[in-house]
């Protein structure tokens, strides 16, 4: 454990340099847990049936915040449409609701100005391209109504792009796809490569203006699970100026849940069932800890993860998305949005340097957003 003034010294570095988080599934897990309705919470107190409030954002050091958009890859065309809509909405009404606590945030500029006067600067990521329901339309409405990245999948594919955990359909990217990867460069939307397929990374960096993200990826060679980034992805990251940025779900940081995970997507298939679904991969994965426990997840191998990443793409192109209230536990230290500045100390009594963290934190990220509004400025 971290001793006290370990700690001190880390909060301060994030005060310092605020942590930009590329992923949390707060929206949804809302929209679940109350309704959607936000009378009947206060988020400002502790809500110890969430990972995250306002309060342990702020004792996390928490300055800017990707809000995912999610919503389930079962849903198509206007279901998805309508549904990503409300999830914008309720992002834009918790804002509104904590106007002392949160800030809207449509730019790199706005979201430091935010985070230096002590609010969480709230930005948007919509989590699959089924949002758009194929429209390039629907994808420029959503860039006015605040997301600042697409992950171009979830579990499913998608018409236009290959997801990392569905049977290869497009080969990567097709036509629409591309189309759809320079309208975001043209928008200054970041193009999210969390939870693609190998070939769809490869074909977004192909086509991409502007630097990439992972929003909530980590290291296939240290867990190899397909929502992982391999080693050539992050190889290419350096020249194209992205970033990964490193999660902290067990079943992509623990190799031995990888693998466990991978034998229960075997068994799924074998039973008729199908792991993307969400629900039904709950069911299953209780069922098959009756007979096989479930491998934990450590702190330390979230540091594996980071310092992978830092050997290969380099210090410019790391960061962190937790991926907080998207996964039901955390490691132990991380368990929930408290816990960055327990990475930090971590990675401090590693060797880094204060400078180093700070890049981790967010000032890679926040340069990966300014480089994309730069892009859209020259190709507008």
């Amino acid at each position: 454990m971290p001793t006290e003034d370990a700690l001190a010294c880390a909060r301060a570095l994030l005060r310092d340099a605020p942590l930009v988080d590329g992923h949390n599934d707060l929206p949804w897990a809302l929209r679940e847990g109350v309704g959607g309705d936000l009378d009947r919470i206060d988020l400002a107190r502790e809500q110890p049936s969430f990972h995250t409030d306002l309060a342990r954002l702020r004792r996390g050091g928490v300055g800017v915040q990707f809000w995912s958009v999610w919503v389930p890859g079962q849903l198509a065309g206007d279901a998805a449409v309508t549904t990503t809509l409300e999830q914008v909405e309720l992002v834009h009404e918790l804002i509104r609701r904590y106007p002392e606590r949160l800030g809207f945030a449509g730019s790199a500029a706005e979201a430091e100005r935010l985070a230096a006067g002590g609010r969480v600067a709230s930005l948007l990521g919509a989590e699959g391209g089924h949002c758009i329901g194929g429209s390039l339309g629907a994808l420029r409405a959503l860039y006015r109504l605040g997301v600042r990245y697409l992950t171009l999948t979830h579990n499913q594919n998608v018409p236009w792009a290959d997801s990392a955990t569905d049977v290869p359909a497009a080969g990567g990217l097709t036509g629409f796809g591309r189309e759809v990867v320079r309208e975001m460069n043209r928008l200054g939307m970041l193009v999210d490569l969390s939870h693609v397929a190998e070939t769809t990374m490869h074909d977004a960096l192909d086509v991409s203006a502007a630097p990439v993200l992972f929003s909530h990826s980590s290291c296939r060679a240290v867990a190899e699970h397909p929502r992982n980034v391999p080693d050539d992805v992050l190889t290419r990251l350096a020249d194209n100026g992205g970033v990964c940025m490193i999660t902290f779900v067990p079943a992509f940081v623990s190799p031995e849940l990888a693998a466990w995970h991978a034998e229960l997507r075997a068994e799924m298939e074998r039973a008729g069932e199908d792991y993307r679904d969400l629900t039904a991969r709950d069911v299953a994965a209780h069922r098959r800890a009756e007979r096989h426990p479930r491998p934990g997840a450590t702190l330390e191998q979230v540091v594996e993860h980071v310092e992978h990443a830092r050997e290969v793409a380099g210090i410019d192109h790391i960061g962190l998305g937790g991926d907080y209230d998207g996964a039901g536990e955390f490691p132990p230290g991380l368990s929930d949005v408290t816990g960055y500045p327990r990475l930090v100390v971590a990675l401090l009594d590693r060797g880094w340097s204060e400078d180093d963290c700070t890049k981790l934190a967010g000032r890679n990220a926040l340069r990966v957003l300014r480089d994309a509004e730069d892009v859209a400025a020259k190709l507008r």
